[in-house]
């Protein structure tokens, strides 16, 4: 897939999926608004691994579903 999306076109497209992004294009706060999709899938350690074995220069992860509200985030 080298169709660049949208951030909406890949949350419409990948629902509740984990999505690696080559080449985001971001906002100054670094929030991802498109770019390259070249893995998605529901599991997050599947689309770690296909990073490492793609070897982007430049390149987001994105969860495209809702984080639960008893969950924490670290960053």
């Amino acid at each position: 897939m080298d169709e660049i999306l949208t951030a909406a076109e890949m949350e419409s497209r990948f629902v509740a999926e984990w999505v690696l992004v080559e080449n985001p294009q971001t906002n100054d706060a670094l929030e991802v608004h498109s770019g390259v999709v070249r893995y998605h899938s529901k599991d997050r350690d599947e689309v770690y691994r296909k990073a490492v074995e793609l070897r982007p220069t430049r390149f987001a992860v994105l969860y495209t579903g809702s984080i639960p509200k008893d969950a924490a985030v670290v960053l």
